[in-house]
């Protein structure tokens, strides 16, 4: 089998069976950055990480292609590759920050905040040589395609690819929801990041997200020991029990996650729940309620809280939770590497006791100390190191196979099903070897 060919590729991913080789092969995984990660929509930030003009924030579209998300002088929001139009230094170090114009480190070519070229110091070197400084192909040039939804920003390489809106379809809801959660209708980054190195292929987070046939095996003792400090708590201290009760909804049983289905979509997004999730228990702050309740009404209201997700993936690059108001953005780096962020959002017009448990649970489930991340990381460790061995080809994903409904423009399976899986792998085909998404 030769890797590097279309007929080659098309062997590793079978409906129901992945070869090993996806998850260890270095050239694999070149490829994915170029025909996945440079043809999908890839996640770039929020647009409140750049609420004044002048203010930047730094990323890569890939493992290499680095790029910035700007607010230029006339408010809009563009993403640019982060590269000199000169000798191709990346002109904007810093993460993030707010600057008048972009001055490249080099040689001095100084950029506006739209990308184009100002200034050459020295110009006249340049006279009666043929190179117009006037020429847009010496600014810096703006990605193939970007866009931005609810305030989310996205950006991808391909010309050719469909617009944002028709690459989201049904999946958009839960922008939506997440967004209506928030009285005044938006979400604003708040807090800072949680960067968490993963030893593992990037897939392999993926993956996870929706798999809830884990939970009561990876998280069994993280969660019996909520529930023995539970136990030890008297009723009136309600800030602890709040704090503890993020935890057992990880330990659900097996029937629990059934009910609560999978809804799989083109282009590889999927979430889990819709009716009912880990977090659909969670207490509603009465604060919080009747400030919704003043935007929106009694129904409306209801409507927007009872709809439950717990994680939501727009393949391949970003991951959201609605019912707690927090993202995480995948950023590959190597084969067996990459790094997973954790994002928090301040639902504008909510109490702010409802940032405060957004932030705690980040804390609790999502960072490198928390108390469930580590569980998670552990098992994709095992599994990379499993993988690197010869005593099998092949990786499953038959369950419930054959039984998932389609319904319009969407998947829908029960709780268990891997069918969030075989959603991903349909895409990566797609992306890997141009079929029909």
């Amino acid at each position: 089998m030769i890797i590097g060919t279309d007929s080659g590729l098309a062997g590793l991913v079978e409906p129901c069976r992945l070869n090993r080789r996806i998850y260890t092969d270095p050239a694999i995984f070149e490829l994915e950055m170029e025909r996945i990660w440079g043809r999908a929509w890839i996640f770039i930030g929020h647009e409140s990480q750049v609420p004044q003009p002048g203010d930047y924030f730094t990323t890569n579209i890939n493992h290499r292609i680095p790029v910035v998300m700007v607010r230029d002088r006339d408010g809009s929001v563009r993403v640019l590759h982060n590269r000199c139009a000169h000798k191709g230094a990346k002109v904007v170090d810093k993460r993030c920050g707010n600057a008048r114009a972009f001055r490249c480190c080099y040689h001095g070519w100084t950029y506006a905040t739209d990308g184009t070229l100002l200034k050459i110091p020295n110009e006249k070197g340049y006279d009666g040589t043929g190179m117009n400084p006037k020429d847009p192909q010496w600014n810096l040039q703006p990605v193939a395609q970007y866009a931005a939804y609810r305030g989310f920003v996205f950006a991808t390489l391909d010309p050719r690819a469909p617009d944002l809106v028709t690459w989201l379809g049904g999946a958009a809801a839960c922008f939506d929801n997440l967004c209506e959660r928030a009285p005044e209708g938006e979400v604003e980054v708040a807090g800072g990041v949680l960067r968490y190195d993963h030893a593992c292929n990037w897939k392999l987070f993926l993956e996870n997200l929706n798999d809830t046939h884990h939970p009561q095996t990876t998280h069994q003792s993280v969660v019996d020991a909520a529930m023995d400090y539970l136990g030890t708590l008297p009723p009136e201290a309600t800030k602890e029990r709040a704090e503890a009760e993020m935890i057992p909804p990880f330990g659900g049983s097996y029937e629990n996650f059934e009910k609560s289905g999978i809804t799989g979509f083109r282009y590889g997004h999927h979430y889990d729940g819709g009716k009912t999730s880990i977090h659909a228990n969670y207490s509603v702050n009465p604060v919080y309620r009747d400030a919704m309740v003043a935007a929106y009404g009694e129904a409306r209201t209801q409507e927007i809280l009872s709809f439950n997700t717990h994680n939501t993936c727009y393949y391949p690059s970003l991951t959201i939770k609605t019912a707690v108001q927090n993202i995480r953005v995948v950023r590959p780096l190597a084969v067996n590497r990459c790094v997973i962020e954790t994002w928090s959002f301040r639902l504008k017009g909510a109490p702010p006791e409802m940032l405060q448990r957004t932030l705690l649970y980040s804390r609790l489930i999502n960072s490198v100390g928390s108390m469930v991340g580590p569980d998670d990381l552990e098992s994709y460790m095992r599994i990379q190191a499993g993988l690197e061995g010869t005593g099998s080809e092949w990786v499953e994903m038959y369950r419930e196979f054959g039984r998932d409904r389609d319904e319009g423009d969407r998947t829908v399976g029960t709780g268990t099903s891997d069918l969030d899986m075989r959603t991903q792998y349909r895409a990566w085909r797609h992306y890997m070897l141009g079929e029909v998404a």
